[in-house]
């Protein structure tokens, strides 16, 4: 498998703070970054809930920071890589975690994968969705400067709704080769999702 990790300098001391992470309570912070690592617009812990990890953990608030993002950001690639416990705990063991501590994230993850990557796939990551589309066809006769002519073009409404319910309106207008052009993009488009499902 390729490395799902990439060794930077944040990378290496967020591995470090990890190693020299109070071991009984390590567990429990990994068991509550798995719970919410499907909710893309929400923390793991709220700012009280930091700053008793702070206390527990005896580090700062931007090292705290650091370590929640770095173990996120690992279980994350674990999900989207869709790895097995042994494969993450190579692939963590090679940045530098220490055994006690890979050994904890393998076995939440063993654990937990299969229901973290079903809510992962449920959610969208994406904040606005398409909702509907209309649309309608217009004949341009004249223009200021011409009398006579005949411009057809289409106009479409595209429905676009945020997590919130609230819809937005996007108006465009096509002329033929613009719309036959957007049509290419999107067969363009269609084919690389269909590799990628495939």
């Amino acid at each position: 498998m390729a490395l799902m990790f990439v060794e930077t300098p944040s990378l290496k001391r967020a591995v470090l703070l990890i190693n020299n992470l109070t071991p009984s309570k390590f567990p429990l912070l990994i068991q509550r970054i798995l719970q919410k690592l499907h909710l893309t617009n929400e923390r793991s812990f709220t700012e009280e809930e930091e700053e008793k990890l702070q206390a527990v953990f005896e580090v700062e608030s931007r090292d705290l920071k650091l370590v929640l993002e770095t173990i996120t950001f690992f279980l994350q690639q674990a999900a989207y890589h869709l790895a097995k416990p042994a494969v993450l705990s190579q692939q963590l063991q090679n940045v530098g975690l220490s055994e006690e501590k890979t050994t904890v994230i393998a076995k939440a993850w063993h654990v937990s994968a299969s229901a973290v990557i079903e809510r992962l796939r449920a959610t969208s990551f994406y904040p606005k969705q398409l909702d509907g589309i209309n649309w309608r066809m217009n004949l341009q006769m004249a223009q200021a400067s011409k009398s006579r002519m005949k411009q057809p073009n289409a106009m479409y409404e595209l429905d676009i709704s945020s997590g919130s319910k609230s819809v937005e309106k996007v108006q465009m207008e096509f002329t033929h080769e613009e719309l036959y052009d957007f049509y290419k993009q999107l067969e363009t488009i269609q084919g690389q999702l269909d590799a990628l499902s495939g």
